[in-house]
């Protein structure tokens, strides 16, 4: 063990609710700090960028550290045993951070959802490029929901990670529909309230307005 947890965060950060995902799920104790990273609250991350996870007198960022750290912190019951599994596990944290996140969240869901929530207007264009960009996200995404090695009744790490974008992004009603097309990953996605964790965290703070 490497000291108490304290998870530094924002409110409305998909990552930030990854983390905060694995630790409900994991049920590990830990203090939360909250750090506005775009009004220049001060940050542990040489970049400015939460979340940043505290161990005692240890500072941990970069999300997928995170939550693997936590992962092995708590037995590794997020890790699948099998190799390709765990090798499958590996390739959805990948093509979250290099495909989904961006034109996902910062296009679509920020565009058209999470802006017009707080009375700010959002970007047409962002939103058309995002949905455009999301399509090939969608299909390699139900290809490995299909084989269901790390989309499957079991909680991963890969679950973790996907979650909050597919959530934000399915609240605009066009990604709602992209998500409801592609057969196994929307069947993965509908069972996702079941998952207390998710629930509880995600969910929760979700926006519920969205019109794209």
């Amino acid at each position: 063990m490497t000291g108490p947890l304290r998870l530094i965060g924002h409110a409305p950060s998909i990552y930030t609710w990854t983390a905060r995902l694995v630790l409900a799920h994991l049920r590990l104790p830990y203090a939360y700090a909250e750090a506005d990273p775009f009004a220049g609250d001060p940050v542990p991350h040489p970049m400015g960028r939460v979340p940043v996870l505290r161990c005692g007198e240890r500072v941990l960022y970069e999300t997928g550290a995170i939550t693997r750290h936590l992962d092995r912190r708590a037995g590794g019951t997020m890790t699948p045993a099998d190799p390709w599994a765990a090798a499958r596990m590996d390739q959805v944290i990948g093509i979250v951070d290099a495909y989904a996140y961006w034109p996902m969240v910062r296009q679509v869901y920020a565009h058209a959802v999470f802006r017009p929530a707080h009375g700010e207007a959002g970007d047409p264009e962002a939103v058309a490029a995002g949905l455009a960009a999301a399509g090939p996200v969608l299909d390699m995404l139900e290809e490995i929901a299909a084989e269901g090695a790390a989309l499957g009744a079991e909680r991963t790490l890969a679950c973790a990670h996907l979650a909050p974008v597919l959530a934000a992004f399915g609240t605009a009603p066009t990604g709602g529909a992209m998500i409801a097309a592609r057969p196994a990953l929307a069947r993965w996605a509908g069972g996702l309230r079941g998952w207390p964790a998710f629930a509880a965290t995600v969910d929760a703070a979700l926006p519920r307005r969205g019109s794209t």
